[in-house]
């Protein structure tokens, strides 16, 4: 019962994760124009990863996408491909834990396939989110250093060289949407564990023959042929030998007298 609850439960925490790198991926404000020296402004300005937007005080809104991609910086560039690689392998992985699911069944799929489908998902949702968080974090870093470079720029006396960009809210999103959909990858490899069958282990058993078994003592008597000659009676412990009769003969012990 409590692998099916941590299966589900990661599943959901990776679709919540999944569901917040797309809506990050989407979303406008990446960067956002700082607006801290100048708070009544007539213009704001946001940027996303496909385009940026002027925000006017009169509640207009202009939006303008990115035509190029040449001409965009590389670092910004590759943000792009870590948000989409993250998306992609996130989908993938919901389409098998779909079907990797306990409490799903279908046809006769064996636990130890539903097995390896979970860990192939965990791995997938494991990756998805390091890719989100490293994305959303390249971006934050190159915020950080041009934030820096704007406000050195002004400090000099440079003031109308370039507006200074500052955290947008689509950062946050990516950053627990990455956090989410990493967390239930992990969770997913936990539940693999618990979906292995245990194997049945057979210890093997060697028989040997035992040379001097012996679990009772007979005496000499021995049934020939009549062709053989006769053996010299062999003595030793735990035998005695028979008494003879009177007319020379030799009288054989009966299986009473067995020891």
């Amino acid at each position: 019962m409590s692998t099916t609850i941590c299966q589900v439960m990661g599943f959901i925490v990776s679709s919540l994760g999944v569901a917040g790198c797309i809506v990050s991926t989407a979303m406008d404000m990446w960067s956002t124009q700082d607006l801290y020296d100048n708070p009544v402004t007539a213009v704001f300005q946001y940027q996303g990863l496909w385009r940026s937007c002027v925000r006017q005080s009169s509640g207009f809104t202009e939006c303008r996408p990115y035509f190029t991609i040449l001409g965009l910086p590389a670092m910004f560039q590759a943000v792009r491909a870590l948000m989409i690689v993250g998306i992609v392998l996130g989908i993938l992985g919901l389409f098998v834990c779909i079907f990797a699911l306990k409490c799903i069944r279908i046809g006769n799929m064996e636990d130890s396939a539903k097995a390896n489908m979970t860990l192939t998902s965990g791995i997938m949702f494991i990756v998805a989110g390091l890719c989100a968080i490293t994305g959303v974090s390249v971006f934050a870093n190159m915020l950080v250093t041009n934030f820096w470079m704007s406000t050195t720029n002004m400090y000099q006396g440079m003031q109308n060289v370039q507006n200074r960009y500052t955290f947008g809210s689509a950062l946050f999103v990516g950053w627990v949407a990455g956090g989410l959909a990493l967390v239930g990858g992990i969770m997913m490899c936990l539940a693999c564990r618990g979906m292995v069958p245990e194997e049945s282990r057979y210890k093997a058993v060697s028989y040997n023959a035992s040379g001097r078994n012996i679990s009772y003592r007979t005496g000499p008597y021995k049934v020939g042929s009549g062709y053989e000659p006769d053996t010299k009676t062999r003595k030793g412990p735990g035998y005695e030998e028979a008494p003879r009769s009177e007319d020379g003969g030799r009288s054989y012990p009966s299986k009473y007298d067995y020891v």
